[in-house]
């Protein structure tokens, strides 16, 4: 498979930098972005879009990147600044925190479909996880990063199948917010939490709720 990394090899380009995020899709939790920076050249075993690997192939994936990337920033918003300024700026906050943990920045940060400022030539790619070896390592390490807050949520959590589910609206999950109703770090501005915590106060305006 060819990269669109390896055109900026081609170009003498040296170091490569993805970007990408994971989160924004789920009730709970934090919106997860990662900034990969590689070396040319480099080939990394497995690296695809992170959602179409395993949990176990994804760490695997995810420990190959650690061996061969040059850095590795993350950043990340949780639920209330979500719920405060959005789930797309709350992204573009998260990846800005990625960059700010990085030591340098790269020649060129190839992006997946998010548009941000930077001092350094930015390339946006539609679908860029599964064109970029950067971006597709990005992805993994945002997923991974997420995944493994979500479990430890869980354990604060547990009426919710966080560690499973991850926070996204599967039946299991919806039916425990009905249930037992947001808890902290559920997205309040998201229409599934919302239209419970309306219903529940609904309810207890009505008197039916003890």
């Amino acid at each position: 498979m060819r990269w669109v990394d390896e055109e900026f090899w081609k170009e003498g380009v040296d170091w490569v930098g993805g970007i990408d995020e994971a989160g924004r899709g789920p009730l709970a939790g934090p919106v997860v972005a990662a900034a990969v920076i590689l070396p040319a050249g480099v080939e990394i075993e497995g690296v695809r879009d992170s959602k179409s690997l395993s949990p176990k192939k994804r760490e695997e994936v995810f420990k190959r990147i650690e061996e061969h990337a040059i850095a590795i920033g993350v950043g990340m918003v949780d639920a209330c600044v979500i719920d405060r300024i959005n789930i797309l700026r709350a992204t573009e906050e998260a990846v800005y925190r990625a960059l700010m943990t990085l030591p340098f920045y790269p020649d060129v940060f190839l992006v997946d479909a998010l548009k941000i400022d930077l001092p350094v030539k930015t390339v946006s790619l539609v679908k860029g996880d599964a064109r970029s070896l950067a971006v597709g390592a990005a992805s993994v390490v945002a997923k991974v990063i997420r995944d493994r807050i979500m479990e430890l949520c869980d354990i604060r959590y547990p009426l919710y199948g966080f560690a499973k589910n991850k926070g996204y609206p599967t039946p299991e999950h919806l039916e425990a917010l009905r249930r037992f109703g947001p808890c902290e770090i559920h997205r309040r501005s998201y229409r599934p939490v919302r239209e419970v915590i309306e219903g529940k106060k609904g309810r207890r305006q009505g008197g039916k709720v003890s």
